[in-house]
């Protein structure tokens, strides 16, 4: 039996039965034109506080996601479009039709083998990285995973070191000084009048290891933050997780913002390409561009860089700390 067939003319809307009646249902999406935009501060259970300014004022509006927006996932610091209810009076619910195009998306793995990443954050352009001096112990691979996930997303590192009060600064500074990061060193109890300066402008990110002080630091720069501080473990040294999600916290006087987030043991770097960080450094990428053979990772025995290096354009200690981040990239041992 030959098939029947239908031509459709181009001005023509294919409609198709709803699974649950006979309304019409059309591949046509509204462009939600009257949308309100708002940036996400937080995520919880599939909720979504977000914090929207107009000319009315600023409001915190509870959000769930669309259907329409498929499988995009709607992560702290994104700014959304919501329709619906938008007023933030209790009980209200509005929900995130779009997604905006996002500057930069700060990412990890599980593990190294992981192929599947994770966005942990949107439209950051600095990250934190907090590691103490003490209690627990600095970890410089976790550093360095941090600072090579920084690189990849285009953000700025800073260094925060906590806890001077309790061993100094100087020998951990030494592995990071040829990379150039600006630092700031913390005390308890301390000024965080530096720290101020350097997140002036700025959408930052706190990243680091659990017990390093992020708590701590949040609530002295935003008093009436109310983040939980936790205590380290005597025996295994290790903190305990007392922010389990990422919370966006804007500084007072509308000096910036600085986005807390969860304390990591891991960081895994399987969606990262090796140009990735080597475009972070400048005097070696213009050697890597010219002397480095196609797939280098600049890890191998005849890698164009060491010919750079010894000609005098940039430094052994810049090569060292480029290729102990690729090294750390790859999970091999220091």
């Amino acid at each position: 039996m030959a098939r029947r067939t239908r031509d459709y003319d181009e001005d023509d809307v294919r409609i198709r039965p709803g699974r649950r009646g006979s309304r019409p249902r059309t591949r046509i999406r509204p462009a939600h034109e009257d949308a309100v935009t708002a940036l996400v501060t937080a995520v919880d259970r599939g909720r979504y506080r977000c914090l929207v300014q107009d000319a009315s004022g600023d409001r915190e509006v509870t959000a769930m996601r669309a259907r329409e927006l498929g499988r995009k996932s709607v992560v702290v610091g994104d700014r959304v479009a919501l329709v619906g209810d938008v007023s933030g009076k209790p009980d209200t619910l509005a929900r995130i039709v779009r997604i905006e195009t996002r500057t930069s998306t700060l990412r990890r793995t599980a593990d190294d083998t992981d192929p599947f990443e994770r966005v942990i954050v949107a439209n950051a352009d600095q990250l934190a990285i907090v590691a103490a001096l003490a209690d627990p112990e600095p970890r410089p691979r976790l550093i360095d995973r941090q600072l090579v996930a920084a690189y990849d997303a285009g953000m700025d590192p800073l260094l925060v070191l906590t806890k001077a009060d309790l061993a100094p600064p100087a020998s951990l500074l030494e592995i990071y000084e040829p990379l150039g990061v600006p630092y700031v060193v913390t005390r308890r109890g301390g000024e965080t009048a530096e720290l101020r300066d350097l997140l002036a402008g700025r959408v930052t990110v706190l990243v680091g290891h659990s017990g390093v002080g992020k708590s701590t630091l949040v609530n002295a720069l935003v008093p009436d933050a109310g983040r939980a501080v936790s205590h380290v473990n005597a025996v295994t040294g290790r903190g305990r997780h007392t922010s389990s999600s990422a919370l966006a916290l804007e500084l007072p006087d509308e000096a910036g913002w600085i986005i807390d987030t969860p304390g990591v043991r891991s960081f895994g770097l399987a969606h990262v390409k090796p140009e990735n960080v080597i475009d972070a450094f400048e005097d070696l990428a213009e050697g890597a561009a010219e002397r480095c053979p196609p797939q280098c990772d600049h890890l191998q025995d005849d890698c164009g860089l060491d010919s750079w290096v010894a000609d005098g354009h940039a430094g052994q200690a810049r090569l060292d700390s480029l290729r102990r981040l690729l090294r750390s990239r790859e999970g091999e041992p220091e």
